[in-house]
């Protein structure tokens, strides 16, 4: 969004700037929840809700089958959290079953499973353990398989692909200590030999998921700049990197508050040579593979946290209904029967949207920019809540250990554990902050496309005066059809609960698009400033989406029998305590106490406020 803002600092302009040439510039593809920010409600996209095709379903529940089989017999998740470690029978039990090559094709020995099928797997392991959907997740979705799949050469397939078949595991090397969300900060080096045949790696990486397991994993590094419109340009370019390759040292192990068995470490490149051969796409187009990975990658988080979620579900309505307390089952207590409300409908609401946006991976014809990251964003916040209030439903057992329990009696269920290795799902792939700048940029992309010029230095007044005609033209058109009124329900086509919600819907899609144009008129370039107003957009258009996918699901479900009527009355639920919630962000972006939260937050960061740091323990 640096186009917005001529006042920020050079580092800055310059970081934002290199974030910018590295994404996606076009929409190839429609996008439901991108036309949402429009003020659209192209239902054809979301309704009828995608589903798998028989043949594909009967592949993945002939796995599922195998792989739940497995897991039920051979994993003790409680064990792998005490030790830290899965067991080497275990790793050699799942490449036995494929699991390190769900998705890669079968004329590479893959299994071949769509991207829904790999999510249904993924979805399992998540009601199991955390540590076993990391390994999977952090192998498949981010590591060597994806960027392959998408960028590799014929030649870089046949030789690496194969190989996961047999078990061998990946990973993907981009953060370092000084370069997390700001890339351009990596100082991970590639140079070209002098023959021109190899690279030399020299660098460290931090945070590397399954870096200390795997034995070939992907590699940003910075290669010589280029000139890109007259300035130098920093260049990240990805490389295949076999670990036992001379010069590459784990050397250390990272522990964690949870997922004590995460394959996590830091990785030393110490003049590592590789084949030029090893670099996929050309110089440069790092980041780029790296965002383009992420688009589809991200979408197994929100999977796993959705079976985690339904087992939290299973385990509340268990002992709510057995735990008697004043002569009455407690979830008949209406404190415990609003969280168990949540709890379901949220559930149901997270089982539609990775649902939806693995679909509509597998369909290839749609782009999951915002999907995706809308998806992750949802789905791990509120999995994390419903982990929060099912240890407070369960009170003291929540909180005490599986081993404790067990050894005095009880049911050794693992609330605590669950929530430990839960909580880092907000920071993986993009933490919730992220996310919300991610969607607020790609949301924003059709304000961009249009006044972006009047913006941009080096622009001369003629250029100017050009954009300024063109977006005129452009939001003459466009913004009368935000103020037309939806009066009909019967273009959805379903339940009328269900069509009154998405009336509702196309109605609040209007009013937010009109809303955010009216904003980014009063405050123009400095709108990319103003993150907690952003954030209430992004929030809105997010209850937007569930919403439509929650409701397109709900529908979905009438061809199921007797699970429709339910489906319906979650759907039902989620939408009208949504409805409440925008209203509420709608109300915030008029009125709010944005000026004294930053003027507070200045105070607290001149250290105003020290004096109330006091007779505490020391550093």
């Amino acid at each position: 969004m640096s186009m917005f803002d001529k006042n920020i600092g050079k580092e800055a302009r310059a970081s934002l700037e290199f974030a910018e040439d590295s994404r996606e510039t076009e929409w190839v593809h429609p996008s439901f929840a991108a036309l949402l920010y429009q003020g659209k409600v192209k239902w054809d996209l979301m309704h009828p809700f995608p589903r798998q095709s028989d043949e594909d379903k009967k592949l993945g529940d002939e796995f599922l089958a195998k792989l739940e089989a497995y897991l039920e017999a051979n994993y003790d998740a409680d064990e792998v959290d005490k030790t830290g470690e899965i067991p080497e029978s275990i790793l050699k039990g799942l490449a036995e079953l494929g699991c390190f090559a769900m998705k890669i094709p079968t004329q590479y020995n893959g299994l071949g499973l769509s991207q829904v099928n790999y999510n249904r797997a993924l979805h399992l392991t998540g009601s199991y353990c955390g540590n076993l959907t990391a390994l999977l997740s952090a192998h498949q979705s981010i590591g060597v398989p994806q960027p392959l799949l998408m960028f590799g050469t014929d030649e870089q397939k046949e030789r690496f692909l194969p190989r996961f078949r047999d078990g061998a595991i990946s990973a993907f090397a981009l953060t370092e200590a000084n370069a997390g969300s700001d890339p351009r900060a990596m100082t991970t080096t590639a140079t070209l030999t002098e023959d021109g045949s190899h690279y030399v790696i020299n660098g460290e990486k931090l945070w590397c998921t399954n870096g200390t397991k795997a034995n070939v994993i992907v590699v940003m590094a910075v290669t010589p700049p280029k000139i890109v419109r007259g300035k130098e340009r920093k260049q990240i370019t990805a490389f295949l990197v076999e670990m036992d390759t001379p010069g590459v040292e784990v050397v250390h192990r990272c522990r964690f508050m949870g997922l004590k068995a995460l394959y996590n470490g830091v990785i030393r490149f110490t003049d590592v040579k590789i084949p030029k051969e090893n670099m996929i796409l050309e110089e440069g187009d790092g980041l780029r593979l790296a965002l383009k990975t992420l688009n589809t990658g991200r979408l197994s988080i929100p999977a796993g946290v959705t079976g985690s979620s339904k087992w939290c579900m299973k385990i509340n309505r268990k002992w709510t209904n057995e735990r008697v307390q004043w002569g009455h089952p407690i979830g008949e207590h209406e404190t415990i029967a609003g969280k168990q409300a949540k709890i379901a409908s949220d559930t149901f609401a997270m089982d539609a949207v990775w649902k939806v946006a693995s679909t509509m991976a597998d369909n290839k014809h749609f782009d999951i920019r915002l999907e995706a990251a809308i998806a992750k964003l949802f789905n791990t916040v509120a999995h994390y809540e419903i982990l929060q209030q099912t240890l407070q439903i369960r009170g003291g057992r929540g909180f005490e250990t599986a081993d404790s329990l067990r050894a005095r009696g009880e049911e050794g269920i693992a609330i605590e554990r669950l929530l430990r290795d839960s909580r880092v799902n907000l920071i993986f792939e993009g933490s919730s902050e992220i996310m919300h700048l991610f969607i607020a940029r790609e949301a924003l992309d059709f304000h961009l496309q249009h006044i972006g010029a009047l913006f941009k230095p080096g622009v001369s007044l003629g250029g100017k005066a050009v954009a300024l005609f063109k977006m005129m033209k452009a939001y003459a058109l466009w913004y009368p059809t935000l103020w037309i009124p939806v009066l009909s329900t019967s273009q959805f086509g379903m339940d009328d609960r269900l069509n009154r919600h998405m009336r509702t819907v196309a109605r609040l899609s209007k009013k937010m698009a009109r809303t955010l144009f009216h904003k980014m008129a009063v405050h123009q370039k400095k709108m990319a400033e103003k993150q907690l107003l952003i954030n209430r957009f992004v929030q809105i258009g997010t209850e937007l989406f569930i919403m439509s996918a929650a409701c397109s699901y709900a529908d979905s479900l009438q061809a199921d029998g007797p699970n429709a009527r339910n489906a319906v009355e979650l759907a039902d639920y989620y939408c009208k305590e949504a409805t409440t919630r925008i209203g509420t962000l709608f109300r915030d972006i008029g009125r709010n106490n944005d000026a004294a939260t930053l003027k507070l937050n200045k105070s607290f960061m001149q250290g105003k406020f020290e004096w109330l740091e006091d007779e505490i323990a020391p550093n």
